[in-house]
């Protein structure tokens, strides 16, 4: 009967259907055909300007990876940073783990304040990986600096600093460091602005912003320019590391001589709390033009400004015949100022021009 062939027909069709859906097997025994993989050729030569850029950025790195050093503290403060650690309990004892350059032959470090902060003992870690041992010669909590000394050594691979006021925007530079315990790491990057306000340092102090990748443990480690000079320290970065803040040579220049002979730095104090006089537009005279200063929201009683006559409302203007054009200015200058010196401190005050006499303190030391 013909119905009885419909079932095989059926089948047949099926199997030729699912046939193309699925490879062949080879036979037992039968090798598979050899895979043969044919790969672009690249187009044409490369550029040869950016072939020399990237030799040069070789050379750069090569130059300066024997001065960086690993910075390991232990015994910390309670209060650690980001790239401090302690034990999982809690308990155990806290370590700092950062980055470091050499500055001079005879073994001097800069590194950050944070990353020293309260040990008890600091080990450095060379290029060669020696472990050797430092003392912490001196360390200021607002500008985030710290000067290390490595005992019984000689001859060893040093940085140089240059100029921060020298760089540009959109300049090429490259940090380098031991961003979470990997060493001598480099990035490159580009300065995106300077100068820029950061709160990693006391209140005044002005950072150099950079996109190149700065993380946890990359703090202390320099951030150099094209000429192989250090423009800055690594401080901080933004909780995704994309954004970078360098302390500028400038200040390392002025600081770290002070720490490594006196151990710490003092600044001026005037025992005030101020804001930008555009927060405030009524300080002004009535009528009068909206002028520069730092507005005197609050004085501290029996502190230098409070003694000298400063007001709340007032207008600073002017301190040490150094003009104030904004609240940054005042803070610069006053911290720059010797505990103990008398200068005049000139105010607006209910439209008038006001010349009062204040003896600049101590600021307070800002770790807890």
């Amino acid at each position: 009967m013909r119905i009885g062939r419909v079932p095989v027909i059926v089948c047949c069709i099926l199997l030729l259907a699912a046939g193309p859906a699925t490879a062949p097997l080879p036979a037992a025994g039968q090798e598979a055909p050899p895979l043969t993989l044919t790969l672009p050729a690249a187009p044409g030569q490369p550029d040869p300007e950016l072939g020399r850029i990237s030799q040069r950025l070789v050379r750069l790195a090569e130059s300066l990876r024997p001065a960086l050093v690993q910075v390991r503290a232990r015994g910390r403060a309670p209060a650690a940073p980001p790239d401090g650690g302690e034990a999982p309990d809690g308990r155990g004892p806290r370590r700092g783990l950062g980055s470091g350059f050499i500055v001079s032959s005879e073994g001097h470090v800069l590194t950050n304040h944070h990353v020293v902060r309260g040990a008890q003992s600091v080990e450095v870690r060379l290029h060669d990986g020696k472990r050797l041992a430092a003392r912490v010669l001196g360390s200021d909590a607002r500008t985030d600096l710290a000067v290390l000394k490595i005992d019984g050594v000689s001859d060893l691979p040093v940085m140089r600093l240059g100029d921060s006021e020298a760089l540009q925007v959109g300049e090429l530079v490259m940090a380098l460091g031991n961003p979470f315990g990997l060493e001598q790491s480099v990035t490159l990057g580009i300065v995106s602005r300077k100068p820029v306000q950061s709160g990693a340092a006391g209140p005044g102090f002005q950072f150099i912003q950079t996109d190149a990748e700065v993380n946890p443990g990359n703090s202390g480690g320099p951030l150099v320019n094209m000429a192989g000079e250090v423009v800055g320290v690594n401080s901080a970065a933004t909780s995704r590391g994309s954004i970078g803040f360098a302390i500028p040579s400038r200040v390392v220049q002025a600081v770290a001589p002070v720490l490594a002979a006196r151990g710490k730095m003092t600044w001026g104090w005037l025992g005030v709390t101020i804001s930008d006089l555009e927060e405030e537009p009524t300080a002004a005279a009535p009528g009068a033009p909206l002028e520069g200063g730092a507005l005197v929201r609050e004085v501290r009683p029996d502190e230098p400004a409070a003694r000298g006559g400063v007001k709340p409302g007032d207008v600073v203007v002017e301190v040490d015949g150094k003009p104030v054009r904004e609240p940054r200015d005042l803070q610069q200058i006053v911290a720059g100022l010797p505990p103990g010196r008398t200068v005049p401190v000139a105010v607006r005050r209910d439209g008038r021009r006001e010349t009062l006499t204040v003896q600049i303190g101590e600021a307070p030391d800002p770790t807890p």
